[in-house]
């Protein structure tokens, strides 16, 4: 079996951070949220991986590099500009050939891990099988509605009024059965070829859909409050672990990881939290669920649920809660900030 991972998505509900870097690339607990799925696939066996990627390419390539660090092998593969999911399989033909595949969309965090639901495909072999979520509000995804026996009935993208609160979430498996159904639809009233119209095709001209439920967390990245809440998530799960150094005057409590040549210095920080690999952090409280990039310099700074991207100075700010700064950011005023708040590059606020 093969991957397929989407990553060519401009991220505008992310602007004006993702004017700054791929939304696939911002850091969630101080890791890229592309490289949770990559080991996703590795959790599956899977070593051979697709990669769509856009404009973006020259950063992604940066940041993942060949896959070889991830014990994969990654192949680019060049979209111009976005068709929709179903124009992905059609680019990825070739790579793909006639193996079964997994697809995974790059911004889609699911730290729980879908081995079960690979395993079930595996054993099954259904023509495609959908990966699906109970949602609050359906209508900004793809919706799956079962029959009484609880088998794929129908598939419908961002309806209106949905018959069902089953929302794809973003993994698919899929037998070369696809490439056909991919190829016999047309675009959506979006303009773009649509992977829900095409497991429907599918399911229209009698292909077996396999559908299981996914219950762990999970979080499409997309806006600046899902970084957040995802960022709380993963560092619940924090083990702590000192690789830089914290002078005497300074406090740590809880699960606290500070990477390589980091200080902290005459500062408070309480865990969860995770301090990046050269950052400093000097007459300053962290609070918990906060996570301080690569290189980032924070003096004289009170934070809470906060995401500190790298290289990102912070100076005189008092009771930021719940705000993402960066990247490349120099701050120094004392503000209340809202929640949430995405700070692009500047200097003097």
């Amino acid at each position: 079996m093969k991957a397929l991972v989407l990553a060519g998505g401009s991220g505008s509900r992310l602007r004006p951070l993702s004017n700054f870097m791929p939304k696939q690339l911002v850091p969630v607990a101080n890791k890229p949220v592309l490289e949770y799925v990559l080991e996703n696939i590795r959790s599956l066996g899977i070593t051979d991986i697709g990669m769509v990627v856009g404009d973006r390419e020259p950063e992604i390539r940066r940041a993942i590099g060949d896959g070889s660090r991830f014990g994969a092998a990654i192949t680019y593969l060049r979209q111009d500009r976005p068709y929709g999911l179903a124009h992905c399989v059609t680019l990825a033909r070739r790579f793909l050939g006639d193996d079964d595949f997994a697809m995974f969309l790059g911004d889609n965090l699911l730290p729980d891990g879908v081995d079960r639901i690979a395993s079930e495909f595996r054993r099954e072999r259904p023509a495609a099988h959908v990966v699906v979520h109970r949602v609050d509000d359906p209508r900004d995804f793809g919706v799956v509605e079962l029959d009484a026996r609880g088998r794929v009935r129908k598939l419908v993208e961002k309806p209106r009024r949905p018959r069902s609160d089953l929302a794809l979430i973003g993994v698919y498996f899929f037998t070369p059965a696809v490439h056909r159904a991919v190829a016999s639809i047309g675009p959506s009233p979006r303009g773009e070829l649509e992977i829900t119209d095409a497991i429907q095709w599918m399911l229209s001209h009698g292909s077996e859909i396999g559908c299981s439920e996914y219950h762990g967390y999970w979080k499409d990245t997309g806006r600046a409050e899902d970084l957040l809440e995802a960022n709380r998530r993963i560092l619940g799960d924090l083990r702590g672990g000192m690789e830089g150094s914290a002078d005497k005057a300074s406090v740590l409590r809880g699960q606290v990881r500070v990477g390589p040549g980091a200080r902290v210095v005459r500062s408070l920080v309480e865990g969860p939290a995770v301090i990046g690999a050269g950052a400093l952090v000097e007459d300053s409280r962290i609070g918990p669920f906060t996570a301080v990039g690569v290189n980032s310099r924070l003096h004289t700074v009170d934070l809470a649920e906060a995401i500190v991207l790298d290289d990102t100075t912070l100076e005189g700010l008092a009771r930021a809660r719940g705000a993402l700064f960066g990247p490349f950011a120099v701050m120094t005023a004392d503000l209340p900030l809202p929640a949430a708040v995405s700070r692009p590059a500047a200097k003097g606020v």
